[in-house]
């Protein structure tokens, strides 16, 4: 596949983080983002998972009999507050379209609804979220921290997150996949 060019970088699109990067939260992270415009940018942190206790008047998480639920660490902004990326269509006209199959945003009542319902859709619960000013991720895409990759349902839902990286660069082909088998501790190499 060749490069996904500049001009893709927009709502939908999965960042997936350089090898450069080797280090903190952004080490071999994959960002779904959620919006892209001249003033800024905002994305989802889609795998790395996140061991978090909820309170039981909010979601009992401990009960639920949908079996696609998973919590994400959405990233270091804000990691208190709580974005939900799922796959249910009929909330189109209250949730924001973020590519085929994955919408963000929902209510309380769908949430717990979603959550009970055992043939439910797909739920990750994100705490926090990635953020970039004005210019700002552009700069990071020209300076080679992000490589870029259309976004779907299958990579939000479907790919386990702790594969979900080397996934992405073996599907980008040629030097991603070469890059996909970079050991993560490089004193193993």
């Amino acid at each position: 596949m060749d490069t996904i060019p500049y001009s893709n970088l927009n709502k939908g699109a999965l960042l997936i983080a350089s090898p450069e990067i080797d280090s903190g939260i952004y080490f071999r992270c994959v960002i779904l983002l959620c919006e892209h415009s001249p003033t800024g940018s905002f994305g989802l942190i889609i795998n790395k998972s996140l061991e978090l206790e909820l309170p039981e008047e909010l979601v009992n998480l401990q009960k639920s009999t949908n079996p696609h639920v998973a919590i994400r660490a959405g990233g270091p902004i804000q990691p208190n507050q709580m974005m939900l990326l799922h796959s249910d269509a009929s909330l189109e006209d209250h949730a924001l379209k973020i590519c085929e199959g994955v919408f963000l945003g929902g209510d309380l009542q769908f949430l717990q609804q979603a959550v009970n319902d055992s043939n439910g859709p797909n739920l990750r619960l994100c705490f926090g979220y990635t953020g970039w000013i004005a210019g700002q991720l552009e700069r990071e895409f020209l300076s080679g921290n992000w490589f870029l990759f259309p976004g779907s349902s299958k990579q939000v839902f479907d790919t386990p997150p702790e594969k979900l990286w080397q996934t992405i660069l073996r599907e980008m082909g040629g030097k991603y996949a070469t890059l996909s088998m970079i050991p993560e501790d490089l004193s193993l190499n």
